[in-house]
């Protein structure tokens, strides 16, 4: 909770739930990034929070933007954002919209198996390409490790078809997990990469780029290591397997940049009880799962909360969202406790919500309005 946005949130009362993003943050954590890793390019992952306001700020830093879908790219493009400083990092494009995002300029492409290898041959001839390989995101709060990336020998023959049909085998991307909390993952992920780096130049292919991915934490419930703890982890890393001879670093980080940044204002709609002899109230809050927080999920991204009252008596609660779904339920076993005098109208403020809400608020679940933003 920063002046900025407490001062807001004083002055202020549009209709809960609504995100409060203090822009200073969102400055102040790209350039912490940026000293712990001077070697490394910057690409801000869009999808954390692809708000116009953030975009500008960044870009004026000098940061380059990792994008999911043609529509980010064009959203960039729209910002003024030159197409070299764009890269298509989704593995999973339609064709078309390859074609329309290499028309555009965009000459950086994520892939991970045989069919998207061949759409980029098709569709962007001689783009610059990266494979991705598997992770396990063992360490992770949002581990991300099914739905991406291959193995080593996948990788290995991949690339070499990429030269083979005429594109550019430009390096190799990982994703160690969102909110990544254990450091050596970097470690084992960069030891993958040299293996293949050294495999392929067996094969006369030098690559020349580490995409080291995200996984660069927000504040929530546990402890987090500081900015330049994983910027000397990734360093050590880098230089233990690569040597002098260190090829060209990307970063990707969304959360890391926007979650601290933002405050989510919401509202206790009821509190109650499920039985007489019930010793844990529901509380339940005008944003849930399909208002901004599926994070939720699983109880993967647990964030802190702020209510009116800074002392008395705490109890146990089952934190829950307003719709009219089972599943729309926040903590339940994350042993979540709230003051006992937390009533019906009082204001609880939902921190580090910055990345991932927004954007995952559902259009129109229950006829409810989308999360709005206020970027301040």
């Amino acid at each position: 909770m920063t002046p900025k946005i407490a001062r807001f949130l004083a002055e202020n009362s549009p209709p809960t739930p609504f995100l409060v993003v203090d822009l200073d943050v969102i400055a102040h954590n790209y350039k912490r990034l940026a000293k712990a890793m001077p070697l490394a390019s910057i690409f801000y992952a869009v999808k954390a929070n692809p708000a116009p306001e953030i975009i500008k700020v960044l870009s004026k830093l000098g940061s380059s933007f990792d994008t999911a879908s043609i529509y980010e790219i064009e959203d960039c493009l729209g910002l003024g954002i030159g197409a070299d400083r764009i890269s298509f990092g989704n593995t999973i494009k339609k064709e078309v919209d390859i074609a329309r995002a290499f028309k555009h300029g965009v000459n950086l492409f994520a892939f991970d198996s045989q069919a998207e290898l061949d759409k980029l041959a098709k569709a962007a001839p001689g783009a610059r390409v990266f494979c991705r390989i598997f992770m396990t995101g063992e360490g992770a709060d949002w581990p991300l490790s099914r739905k991406f990336g291959c193995d080593l020998d996948m990788a290995r023959d991949l690339l070499i078809q990429a030269r083979d049909m005429g594109l550019d085998p430009h390096g190799v991307s990982f994703h160690v997990g969102s909110q990544q909390r254990d450091l050596t993952q970097w470690d084992i992920a960069v030891g993958k990469t040299k293996m293949l780096f050294t495999a392929l130049n067996e094969k006369g292919i030098e690559l020349k780029m580490v995409n080291l991915g995200g996984g660069f934490p927000a504040k929530y419930r546990t402890r987090i290591p500081t900015a330049d703890a994983y910027g000397e982890a990734i360093m050590r890393a880098m230089t233990e397997h690569f040597g002098n001879n260190l090829p060209q670093m990307i970063i990707e980080p969304g959360r890391g940049i926007a979650g601290d940044a933002g405050v989510i204002q919401a509202e206790v709609v009821l509190v109650s009880t499920k039985t007489y002899d019930d010793n844990r109230r529901w509380v339940y809050l005008d944003i849930g799962k399909f208002g901004g927080l599926p994070e939720t999920m699983g109880e993967a991204i647990q964030y802190r909360l702020k209510t009116p009252y800074e002392s008395g008596p705490k109890g146990p609660v089952v934190l829950a969202g307003p719709t009219c779904d089972e599943v729309d339920v926040l903590y339940d076993k994350a042993d979540y406790k709230l003051p006992l005098a937390l009533k019906v109208g009082d204001k609880v403020q939902i921190l580090s919500a910055g990345a991932y809400t927004t954007t995952y608020s559902s259009v129109a679940f229950n006829g409810i309005p989308p999360l709005r933003g206020y970027y301040i």
